[in-house]
């Protein structure tokens, strides 16, 4: 009796290796004009059409990695565990850059080529362990000519086999050390009285510019609703433009025009115009070379 509940035991755990819950998220930089997303998914489905396929977005600006780089961030861990995003941003596609699958602690997995796309992502979430796809096993069959549409035949067919537990994990190809490529930039530090960060992302629909400035080292701050912000803006450590904006709860704060200081939905610092545009009318944007200094100022008599 003993030796059966073994094996049943042994049976659940090899099996736990392979179920996912077989949901696929996909992002890109191609946009919908034509039927790349679509080929992609078609590939999925042969694999299996019991998978449920997603879409992160496909509007990431062309070649742009660190874009891809935050939306990952800002999006993975609202997904539950098992779930496999496909990241195809690849302006080095055909080249020697390792296409991968991350496994991070909370039990995503990330198929994509390792070019930066994993910068924010592995530093917010950990790498459990990271494996380079054996294309000789893990690639759509008959595609071993194309060049230049891995995401198609390498990423996407990946991630179906894996949410869809035609393969566990360790057969995605060989384990590789718990790195991955990244991108410089500014992380969020407090010196004094100070704060320093990066502009990751726009709120680009409103032209609010959010921070990597995390509400947790804003704290030590004591900032009051109404005490005054003064923000410098970096484009390649070089300053853009410096302005005064108090730090508000809601946008109807203040005057229509007038700048303010918020957290955003992410429990960021952040800034804005109400009712306009802060990044269209002081041209500021954002990447890895985007950068902020704030300084809380004294109150006024």
């Amino acid at each position: 009796m003993k030796k059966i509940k073994i094996v049943l035991v042994a049976l659940l755990l090899t099996q736990g290796l392979r179920a996912q819950n077989k949901i696929v998220v996909f992002q890109s930089d191609f946009g919908l004009k034509d039927g790349a997303v679509a080929a992609m998914k078609g590939v999925a489905n042969t694999v299996s059409t019991e998978l449920k396929l997603y879409d992160l977005t496909h509007e990431i600006s062309p070649y742009n990695i660190w874009e891809g780089a935050f939306r990952l961030e800002q999006t993975v861990p609202y997904w539950p565990a098992g779930t496999v995003f496909v990241s195809v941003v690849d302006p080095g596609v055909g080249t020697s850059r390792k296409s991968v699958v991350l496994k991070t602690h909370k039990g995503h997995f990330i198929v994509t080529p390792d070019n930066g796309t994993l910068t924010l992502v592995a530093a917010s979430e950990g790498i459990a362990e990271i494996r380079e796809i054996n294309e000789a096993v893990n690639r759509r069959q008959g595609s071993g000519k194309s060049y230049t549409f891995h995401g198609r035949d390498v990423y996407a067919y990946t991630a179906a086999r894996l949410a869809a537990g035609a393969i566990t994990f360790e057969q995605v190809g060989p384990v590789l050390p718990a790195r991955v490529v990244t991108l410089p930039f500014q992380q969020a530090v407090r010196e004094g009285q100070e704060l320093k960060g990066n502009i990751p992302i726009l709120d680009i629909q409103y032209g609010n510019v959010w921070t990597n400035i995390d509400a947790s080292l804003l704290e030590p701050l004591k900032p009051k609703y109404g005490d005054v912000m003064k923000v410098t803006f970096y484009h390649q450590q070089q300053v853009v433009t410096t302005l005064e904006a108090p730090y508000s709860e809601t946008f109807g704060a203040v005057p229509g025009g007038k700048p303010l200081a918020y957290l955003n939905s992410l429990m960021q610092l952040s800034f804005a115009l109400n009712m306009g545009s802060l990044a269209e009318q002081y041209h500021i944007g954002s990447g890895s070379d985007w950068s902020v200094r704030v300084v809380l100022l004294p109150k006024r008599n």
